[in-house]
């Protein structure tokens, strides 16, 4: 999508007019080309292009900020009325800790990977420490502390919550085994991802690549077998797996939601 083209790689949507003098090229608007690519054997759907440290440092430094509302309002007006929503704490997460909270002993010790500011963050109001681990450089919230890779090495957490993050970086699994590195035995790790809309509405569907002709932020699109074929591979087994209907930010969605410990 256009905005994420310009954030990422500088490139801007441009207009074939009369002006140019083309012979063969028809007049419109030219937008940049990807390709969507889906694994045979679990059905996650992905985008061709896997951005590097550099991009994704530039896509998501800033997360939602002034600078970064601005620019994506240019391309998708509206888009600050619904940034403004995300300021307030999404009303599913009671769902999220009681789920959670079955299988904990008590307030837990939270790391939150890729938690932005640690709005959103479970056990927020009762938790024994919190910690966020992110690369948006934000500000955090109130009673959350900022973590870096030395200091997670070095804590001991109940729990560490991999919130809609998976569908955004270009390398899951390594992603997974960073995370798999700072648990316990004990740790408990909850990972929730969309069930997109575009894999709802076209569930049976053999190629789900040929109708997807566009991508946004979300780069990867996760089925169920993928999710299970996933963390099995990272040496994760999952104590709980749902998959949670509800009204996020005023659309209603779907959530993949699981819990899982180290096998």
């Amino acid at each position: 999508m256009p905005f994420v083209a310009k954030r990422v790689f500088d490139w801007e949507p441009v207009e074939i007019t009369e002006a140019w003098g083309m012979k063969t090229l028809r007049l419109g608007m030219a937008y940049s080309l990807c390709n969507s690519l889906q694994c045979r054997a679990c059905g996650a759907l992905f985008l061709d292009i896997r951005f590097s440290d550099a991009e994704m440092a530039r896509l998501y430094s800033g997360y939602r900020d002034a600078d970064y509302t601005a620019l994506r309002e240019r391309f998708e007006p509206g888009y600050t009325t619904f940034n403004d929503a995300l300021a307030e704490r999404a009303t599913y997460l009671p769902q999220i800790e009681a789920m959670i909270g079955l299988h904990l002993g008590g307030p837990p010790h939270v790391l939150d990977w890729g938690g932005d500011k640690g709005l959103n963050t479970p056990f927020r109001d009762n938790a024994a420490s919190l910690s966020v681990h992110d690369i948006s450089g934000l500000t955090l919230a109130d009673g959350v502390a900022a973590v870096d890779r030395k200091g997670m090495a070095e804590a001991r957490y109940d729990l560490v919550v991999c919130s809609n993050v998976l569908e955004h970086v270009p390398a899951p699994a390594i992603l997974l085994d960073d995370i798999v590195a700072v648990m316990s035995s004990e740790t408990l790790l909850y990972l929730e991802v969309p069930r997109e809309s575009y894999m709802i509405q076209n569930d049976g569907v053999e190629n789900l690549a040929v109708g997807k002709k566009y991508w946004h932020e979300h780069i990867n699109f996760f089925t169920e077998m993928s999710i299970r074929i996933l963390t099995n591979r990272q040496g994760l087994v999952i104590v709980h797996f749902e998959i949670l209907e509800t009204e996020i930010y005023g659309r209603t969605g779907q959530l993949f939601c699981v819990i899982c410990r180290k096998a």
